[in-house]
């Protein structure tokens, strides 16, 4: 028995795996006291499993706050476990990976050896990041999934033209005082995420298959708009949110 932690700077996931089946998955936001979260949820998840915390052979951390683990017996890089769970997921396939986090969008290139190629990670700005899809939300007064929601019923999408999170906010703002329809803003909102993860995209020439993961993936339609944008077909990978802690389960 094995436990992955992926203590992000939103979200902190575990996932207890069996060889390489997981049969726990617990996940709690991250707070100001990460590491206390980290040790509640994967003593959740064991307890969820009926395993003893003696059972555990190895437990290996991984994301933002992987060092502060002090329970880790390992650490791993998200794009690591990202690069060995998707690996895993797709069939042990080559693939093109994106991950929306929190503080970063990254598109992973994984051979057909589940070897990481070459990788590429939009972590200067906060547009294109969790972070900045969570603040979009507030400004519309729901959240991710919501935001995902009201784009669906989007008649009009309008162009965001702002590429800062700060001036975005202040564009949408500005949209909902001109009594533009939230709709129309949140179909906005996900074009613009698009778009930035389609030219990331093109950043890598090999066609290899696209999965997508992390908490952007629970986004309805988002999918829909990248794969718009990109002209690529995209496969959401299995409990999306877990994937780079099964990946640390599985390192």
């Amino acid at each position: 028995m094995k436990a992955g932690i992926d203590i992000g700077s939103v979200m902190t996931k575990c996932v207890v795996v069996r060889d390489t089946q997981p049969v726990s998955m617990t996940m709690s936001r991250s707070g100001p006291m990460p590491e206390k979260i980290a040790e509640n949820i994967l003593m959740e998840a064991l307890k969820n499993a009926g395993i003893e915390f003696s059972q555990l052979e190895k437990i290996v951390s991984t994301g933002y706050g992987r060092h502060i683990f002090s329970s880790a017996h390992k650490t791993v890089t998200e794009i690591s476990a990202a690069a060995k769970a998707a690996f895993h997921l797709s069939g042990q396939k080559a693939c093109l990976i994106i991950d929306i986090g929190g503080q970063d969008t990254k598109t992973i290139e994984v051979d057909r050896d589940g070897e990481v190629v070459d990788f590429l990670m939009n972590d200067k700005c906060a547009a294109g990041t969790g972070r900045f899809l969570e603040m979009m939300a507030s400004v519309l007064e729901t959240d991710i999934y919501g935001l995902g929601q009201l784009a669906l019923k989007a008649t009009k999408p309008v162009v965001i033209n702002a590429t800062c999170s700060v001036f975005a906010e202040s564009e949408v703002v500005s949209l909902i005082a001109h009594n533009e329809k939230k709709e129309n803003i949140a179909a906005g909102i996900l074009n613009a995420i698009a778009s930035r993860i389609s030219t990331m995209i093109n950043h890598f020439k090999r066609e290899s298959p696209i999965v997508f993961c992390g908490g952007g993936a629970i986004i309805p339609g988002l999918k829909e708009c990248i794969e718009k944008v990109s002209q690529r077909n995209i496969q959401i990978l299995p409990n999306p949110q877990f994937v780079v802690a099964f990946g640390a389960a599985l390192s």
